[in-house]
């Protein structure tokens, strides 16, 4: 219908016209103790939604318009444990449509609240592994699209190219002392950003290798080790935004290079120690993906390399203030992270670190 196409093209500029208005997020050089080897952080929390799922989020839109499965009036449905929802209903809002997402009852009230502050709505579930099924239910339910981010995350970004996170940081790159880095970390939740990342740099032919760091409670790891599709998890993970209790469609082991397990406890000290590194807080995505670049790290001055690795701040931490900042959470949660702060101290000063793989 002209007036449907019409609408879809005046929302589509509208997504287009919103990211031209934002500036790339910062590449910030991390100071190592360590001649020829240089860190790097891509700072994703800079994005209008605080996180890199806002990338996500404006693939998705673009995808689910183009695709002609969202109008004027439909009802975006999501299945999220918080970012992707924060950022959804940013665009949804953006566009004026209704917005709604299912989300696991320990999802932190902070992400609630801006979901909210965006003009979505909520729908708690005891279940973190009924989330999908709940979501295809109210999408049928109110005759809405199901935007289905841990199918379409793969698919939705164009991996080629058009400024997707793995052109802006090479492209950010360019001037430093080693602009093809040896290394780029990412943490998994649907798979789609290391897809972006892995398909990129076989797509211009890099050097570069993917390393994917998984937490706790994700089936991610053991899949890329056994090929086992049918494997489950018996809780969700304590690391918002990354980790699965199943194996999602949008993790694809092939573009990856090597895998880590990373324990809670070794993540969540990693943003205490970065803290003190950058004087400010970070989510604990981001301390997973920092516990993976050290390992490399050390990897790396025990074979005599040098060159760069880069890795991800995926959010804030002033989200988390109630659980990964509070040590009361942690305490009940029986994470005790002052062992893993001495070892990222004692990495400082000798540049020595293992994790010990599942």
């Amino acid at each position: 219908m002209p007036h449907a196409r019409a609408w879809v093209d005046a929302a589509v500029r509208t997504i287009e016209a919103d990211f031209r208005r934002s500036a790339d997020t910062h590449l910030i050089h991390v100071e190592l103790p360590f001649p020829g080897i240089r860190l790097y952080l891509k700072d994703e929390s800079t994005h209008p939604t605080g996180s890199l799922k806002h990338r996500l989020a404006r693939s998705l839109f673009l995808y689910a318009l183009c695709n002609g499965w969202i109008g004027e009036s439909t009802t975006v449905v999501e299945a999220s444990s918080g970012s992707t929802a924060i950022s959804e209903a940013y665009f949804a809002r953006l566009l004026g449509l209704p917005f709604i997402t299912v989300v696991p009852a320990t999802t932190q009230e902070e992400k609630i609240a801006q979901i909210a502050f965006h003009g979505g709505r909520c729908q708690l579930v005891a279940d973190g592994q009924a989330i999908s099924a709940e979501a295809v239910r109210l999408a049928a339910q109110c005759g809405g699209h199901f935007m289905d981010q841990f199918t379409y995350a793969e698919r939705a970004t164009d991996w080629r190219g058009n400024n997707n996170i793995a052109e802006s940081i090479l492209g950010q790159m360019r001037d430093e002392p080693d602009p093809v880095p040896r290394w780029i970390v990412m943490s998994a939740g649907t798979g789609g950003t290391s897809a972006t990342l892995g398909r990129f740099i076989r797509y211009r032919r890099l050097a570069t290798r993917l390393c994917v760091v998984d937490p706790e409670y994700s089936v991610f790891h053991a899949f890329y080790r056994s090929g086992d599709r049918t494997l489950l998890a018996a809780r969700g993970s304590r690391i918002e935004g990354i980790g699965r209790p199943r194996v999602e469609p949008s993790f694809i082991p092939g573009v990856i290079d090597r895998m880590l397990s990373v324990p809670d406890a070794a993540s969540l000290a990693a943003i205490r120690f970065l803290e003190r590194l950058l004087g400010r807080k970070c989510g604990g995505s981001t301390g997973t993906n920092l516990i993976g670049a050290v390992c490399l790290i050390a990897g790396m001055l025990e074979r005599g390399e040098t060159g760069s690795v880069v890795t991800l701040i995926c959010d804030g931490g002033e989200r988390y203030l109630n659980t990964y900042y509070d040590d009361a959470w942690l305490a009940a949660q029986g994470l005790d992270l002052a062992p893993w702060l001495a070892r990222l101290t004692a990495f400082w000063a000798s540049g020595r670190f293992d994790l010990a793989e599942d």
